[in-house]
Protein backbone atom coordinates (compact mmCIF):
# COMPACT_ATOMS: atom_id res chain seq x y z
CA UNK A 1 0.00 0.00 0.00
CA UNK A 2 0.83 3.68 -0.15
CA UNK A 3 -1.17 6.01 1.69
CA UNK A 4 1.10 8.85 2.93
CA UNK A 5 4.22 10.08 0.58
CA UNK A 6 6.91 13.11 0.02
CA UNK A 7 6.96 15.05 -3.47
CA UNK A 8 8.30 18.20 -4.60
CA UNK A 9 8.33 20.45 -7.89
CA UNK A 10 11.30 22.16 -9.22
CA UNK A 11 13.48 22.55 -11.80
CA UNK A 12 15.54 19.45 -10.73
CA UNK A 13 12.79 17.40 -10.66
CA UNK A 14 11.72 18.82 -14.06
CA UNK A 15 14.57 17.68 -15.90
CA UNK A 16 14.97 14.11 -14.10
CA UNK A 17 11.80 13.63 -15.46
CA UNK A 18 12.41 15.24 -19.16
CA UNK A 19 9.20 17.54 -18.81
CA UNK A 20 8.64 20.12 -21.78
CA UNK A 21 5.69 21.55 -20.19
CA UNK A 22 4.90 22.17 -16.33
CA UNK A 23 1.65 23.43 -14.73
CA UNK A 24 2.75 22.92 -11.85
CA UNK A 25 3.37 25.10 -8.66
CA UNK A 26 7.48 26.06 -8.92
CA UNK A 27 9.50 24.93 -5.64
CA UNK A 28 6.83 23.13 -3.25
CA UNK A 29 7.36 20.43 -1.48
CA UNK A 30 4.74 18.77 0.47
CA UNK A 31 6.51 16.19 3.54
CA UNK A 32 2.71 14.29 4.18
CA UNK A 33 1.17 14.47 1.13
CA UNK A 34 -2.34 12.47 1.73
CA UNK A 35 -4.96 10.68 -0.17
CA UNK A 36 -7.79 13.11 -2.25
CA UNK A 37 -5.32 16.01 -1.84
CA UNK A 38 -4.02 17.46 -5.09
CA UNK A 39 -0.89 15.63 -6.46
CA UNK A 40 2.07 16.55 -9.13
CA UNK A 41 2.11 13.94 -11.91
CA UNK A 42 3.95 13.48 -14.88
CA UNK A 43 2.23 12.06 -17.92
CA UNK A 44 2.95 12.23 -22.10
CA UNK A 45 -0.38 13.29 -23.85
CA UNK A 46 -1.00 14.05 -27.16
CA UNK A 47 3.23 13.27 -27.76
CA UNK A 48 4.21 15.87 -25.04
CA UNK A 49 5.30 15.18 -21.42
CA UNK A 50 3.28 17.54 -18.98
CA UNK A 51 3.82 18.01 -15.89
CA UNK A 52 0.15 18.79 -14.22
CA UNK A 53 -1.96 18.29 -11.26
CA UNK A 54 -4.53 15.92 -10.58
CA UNK A 55 -6.48 14.24 -7.73
CA UNK A 56 -4.83 11.20 -5.92
CA UNK A 57 -7.59 9.04 -5.92
CA UNK A 58 -8.25 7.91 -9.34
CA UNK A 59 -12.60 8.61 -10.53
CA UNK A 60 -13.31 6.53 -13.42
CA UNK A 61 -14.73 8.30 -16.61
CA UNK A 62 -17.60 6.33 -15.99
CA UNK A 63 -18.44 8.00 -12.25
CA UNK A 64 -19.36 11.25 -13.89
CA UNK A 65 -16.85 13.66 -11.70
CA UNK A 66 -17.82 11.68 -8.56
CA UNK A 67 -15.35 9.84 -6.17
CA UNK A 68 -16.78 6.42 -5.54
CA UNK A 69 -17.98 4.57 -2.26
CA UNK A 70 -14.53 2.99 -2.28
CA UNK A 71 -10.58 3.84 -1.97
CA UNK A 72 -9.13 4.59 -5.37
CA UNK A 73 -5.59 5.71 -3.84
CA UNK A 74 -4.34 2.02 -5.14
CA UNK A 75 -4.46 -0.18 -7.44
CA UNK A 76 -3.22 -3.49 -6.89
CA UNK A 77 -0.67 -4.41 -9.93
CA UNK A 78 -2.14 -8.01 -9.87
CA UNK A 79 -5.63 -6.18 -11.36
CA UNK A 80 -5.10 -3.55 -13.40
CA UNK A 81 -6.01 -4.90 -16.10
CA UNK A 82 -9.44 -6.67 -14.81
CA UNK A 83 -10.41 -4.05 -11.60
CA UNK A 84 -13.25 -1.96 -13.19
CA UNK A 85 -11.73 1.33 -12.00
CA UNK A 86 -8.49 0.68 -13.60
CA UNK A 87 -8.74 -1.75 -16.85
CA UNK A 88 -9.85 1.34 -18.62
CA UNK A 89 -7.13 3.55 -18.24
CA UNK A 90 -4.65 0.47 -18.47
CA UNK A 91 -5.66 -0.59 -22.18
CA UNK A 92 -6.18 3.17 -22.82
CA UNK A 93 -1.78 3.05 -21.64
CA UNK A 94 -3.55 6.37 -19.56
CA UNK A 95 0.02 5.44 -17.50
CA UNK A 96 1.69 8.66 -15.49
CA UNK A 97 4.81 9.05 -12.71
CA UNK A 98 3.91 10.90 -9.67
CA UNK A 99 7.34 11.89 -8.34
CA UNK A 100 8.40 11.31 -5.15
CA UNK A 101 11.12 11.99 -2.65
CA UNK A 102 9.78 8.91 -0.40
CA UNK A 103 7.24 7.58 1.40
CA UNK A 104 5.72 6.44 4.32
CA UNK A 105 4.59 3.14 6.20
CA UNK A 106 3.79 1.91 9.45
CA UNK A 107 4.93 -0.72 11.35
CA UNK A 108 3.01 -2.56 14.29
CA UNK A 109 4.67 -2.40 17.42
CA UNK A 110 4.16 -3.14 21.27
CA UNK A 111 3.32 0.60 21.78
CA UNK A 112 1.25 0.74 18.53
CA UNK A 113 1.73 1.81 14.89
CA UNK A 114 4.91 3.01 14.58
CA UNK A 115 5.96 5.39 11.20
CA UNK A 116 8.67 4.80 9.11
CA UNK A 117 10.54 7.02 6.24
CA UNK A 118 11.52 4.95 3.21
CA UNK A 119 13.59 6.75 0.50
CA UNK A 120 16.18 6.20 -2.66
CA UNK A 121 19.16 5.12 -0.07
CA UNK A 122 21.26 8.69 -2.29
CA UNK A 123 18.35 10.45 -1.61
CA UNK A 124 17.33 10.84 -5.05
CA UNK A 125 13.71 11.75 -6.35
CA UNK A 126 12.25 8.73 -7.85
CA UNK A 127 8.65 7.75 -9.68
CA UNK A 128 6.23 6.03 -8.14
CA UNK A 129 3.85 4.42 -10.91
CA UNK A 130 0.36 4.84 -11.38
CA UNK A 131 -2.68 5.49 -13.91
CA UNK A 132 -4.93 8.66 -14.44
CA UNK A 133 -8.20 9.11 -15.72
CA UNK A 134 -10.46 11.84 -16.56
CA UNK A 135 -14.15 12.26 -15.84
CA UNK A 136 -16.92 14.56 -16.03
CA UNK A 137 -18.78 15.98 -13.76
CA UNK A 138 -22.65 17.35 -14.39
CA UNK A 139 -21.80 20.70 -14.73
CA UNK A 140 -19.46 19.80 -17.46
CA UNK A 141 -16.64 19.92 -15.15
CA UNK A 142 -13.40 17.51 -16.05
CA UNK A 143 -11.67 15.74 -13.61
CA UNK A 144 -8.08 14.72 -13.80
CA UNK A 145 -7.15 11.59 -11.02
CA UNK A 146 -4.68 9.23 -10.31
CA UNK A 147 -3.85 5.87 -8.58
CA UNK A 148 -0.64 4.76 -7.27
CA UNK A 149 -0.24 1.10 -8.80
CA UNK A 150 1.34 -1.60 -5.69
CA UNK A 151 3.25 -4.47 -6.19
CA UNK A 152 4.25 -7.05 -3.55
CA UNK A 153 7.01 -5.58 -1.07
CA UNK A 154 10.88 -6.22 -0.90
CA UNK A 155 12.17 -7.47 1.78
CA UNK A 156 13.33 -4.26 3.35
CA UNK A 157 9.10 -2.89 3.31
CA UNK A 158 7.88 -6.37 3.56
CA UNK A 159 9.40 -6.06 7.35
CA UNK A 160 7.65 -3.01 8.32
CA UNK A 161 4.22 -3.08 6.19
CA UNK A 162 1.98 -6.14 7.73
CA UNK A 163 -0.04 -6.76 4.53
CA UNK A 164 3.47 -6.91 2.43
CA UNK A 165 2.67 -4.25 -0.26
CA UNK A 166 4.85 -1.34 -1.83
CA UNK A 167 4.29 1.31 -4.44
CA UNK A 168 5.81 0.58 -7.75
CA UNK A 169 9.06 2.63 -7.98
CA UNK A 170 10.83 4.12 -11.00
CA UNK A 171 14.35 5.66 -11.37
CA UNK A 172 13.85 8.35 -12.99
CA UNK A 173 15.82 6.77 -16.60
CA UNK A 174 12.65 4.20 -16.78
CA UNK A 175 9.82 6.86 -16.62
CA UNK A 176 10.16 7.23 -20.21
CA UNK A 177 9.50 2.99 -20.85
CA UNK A 178 6.69 3.48 -17.87
CA UNK A 179 5.21 6.36 -20.11
CA UNK A 180 6.12 5.62 -23.72
CA UNK A 181 6.32 2.15 -23.92
CA UNK A 182 4.47 -0.84 -25.13
CA UNK A 183 1.85 -2.30 -22.33
CA UNK A 184 4.34 -5.63 -22.18
CA UNK A 185 7.43 -3.08 -21.24
CA UNK A 186 5.37 -1.22 -18.94
CA UNK A 187 3.77 -4.04 -17.45
CA UNK A 188 7.70 -5.85 -16.66
CA UNK A 189 8.43 -2.50 -14.36
CA UNK A 190 5.65 -3.47 -12.19
CA UNK A 191 7.99 -5.54 -10.34
CA UNK A 192 9.36 -4.55 -6.33
CA UNK A 193 11.86 -2.23 -6.30
CA UNK A 194 15.33 -3.55 -5.13
CA UNK A 195 16.03 -3.14 -1.69
CA UNK A 196 19.57 -2.83 -1.71
CA UNK A 197 19.06 0.65 -3.53
CA UNK A 198 16.87 1.99 -0.30
CA UNK A 199 16.70 2.74 3.19
CA UNK A 200 14.35 3.50 5.88
CA UNK A 201 14.26 4.75 9.67
CA UNK A 202 11.59 5.37 11.98
CA UNK A 203 10.21 8.98 12.05
CA UNK A 204 8.27 11.39 14.33
CA UNK A 205 4.23 10.44 14.71
CA UNK A 206 3.52 13.49 13.52
CA UNK A 207 3.03 12.29 10.10
CA UNK A 208 -0.15 10.36 11.56
CA UNK A 209 -2.39 13.06 11.16
CA UNK A 210 -2.65 14.63 7.12
CA UNK A 211 -2.53 18.18 8.71
CA UNK A 212 0.73 17.99 9.70
CA UNK A 213 3.72 18.69 7.10
CA UNK A 214 7.48 20.34 6.84
CA UNK A 215 10.32 18.71 7.12
CA UNK A 216 11.01 17.70 10.71
CA UNK A 217 8.64 15.09 9.68
CA UNK A 218 10.85 13.06 7.15
CA UNK A 219 13.85 13.50 10.46
CA UNK A 220 14.83 9.87 11.96
CA UNK A 221 13.79 9.50 15.55
CA UNK A 222 15.26 7.42 18.57
CA UNK A 223 12.84 4.06 19.43
CA UNK A 224 15.04 3.95 22.74
CA UNK A 225 16.07 0.38 21.54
Amino acid sequence: MCGRFVSRTDAEIERAFALTRSQWRKDWTGFNVAPSTPVPVVRDLDGARQGVIMRWGLIPIWARGVPPGYSTINARVETIGTAASYRGPWKRGQRCVIPALGFYEWKHLAGGKQPWFIRMVDGEPFGLAGLWDRSVRADGEPVDSCTIITVPANLLVAGIHAKGRMPGMLTAEACTAWLEGTPAQARALLVPFPADLMEAYPVSARVNSPGNDGPDLVERVDLGN
